[in-house]
């Protein structure tokens, strides 16, 4: 492997370290020390800008690094994934709005549209399926791109790292908020794949 596939590697990792650490109920209960009840607010539209913020510039990396092909898919099956693709961005917007878009952003918080209590535990929908709908079609999308690169490659395995190990860290957090009901919920649906439940 290239050192330009282990620079971007890392860079997405890293970017999943930071980016958990902020999620965590741990990070919002020291913003409420630091600022008081204000970060109530502004926490989630925060988290939202710097995530995005500092996504940027990993994902201009595969363009400004040396770069290798690895493959392209041919006619018809690059307009197959194509297709695949929009259903993928299609899922995703179904889910974001099933949330609450707004909530999703943070600008209800900020507007102070929103409470301080938990928000409810989504389990309609396309949750009724699989517990990370956002993740999944995350996964479909960026697996299904016509043409792969080397440095694609790192970035999509970085990407896909750091969705299972952040779908298994937000479940604790979720097992915290919701206790009981989101655990008799993960019993009974699926992660990722509709359908498929693993027997322990």
């Amino acid at each position: 492997m290239s050192w330009s596939f282990w620079i971007i590697l890392c860079a997405v990792l890293f970017y999943g370290v930071i980016h958990s650490l902020l999620a965590s109920l741990q990070a919002k209960a020291l913003a409420r020390q630091w600022f008081g009840p204000a970060a109530n607010r502004w926490f989630r539209l925060f988290y939202n800008f710097i995530a995005v913020l500092t996504l940027l510039p990993i994902m201009l990396l595969p363009a400004v690094l040396s770069d290798k092909p690895l493959y392209r898919f041919p006619y018809p099956w690059y307009i197959l994934t194509g297709v695949l693709q929009v259903a993928a961005l299609v899922l995703l917007m179904v889910g974001v709005s099933q949330t609450g878009l707004m909530s999703f952003l943070g600008i209800q918080q900020f507007l102070g549209r929103a409470d301080e209590a938990p928000s409810s535990l989504v389990v309609d929908g396309l949750y009724r399926y699989m517990r990370h709908p956002l993740y999944t079609a995350g996964l479909v999308f960026i697996w299904l791109i016509p043409v792969m690169t080397l440095n694609l490659l790192a970035l999509n395995i970085g990407l896909t790292v750091y969705i299972l190990i952040g779908a298994l860290y937000e479940e604790r957090k979720l097992l915290k908020v919701h206790g009981e009901d989101y655990a008799h919920y993960k019993q009974q649906t699926p992660m990722l794949i509709p359908g498929l439940r693993f027997k322990k």
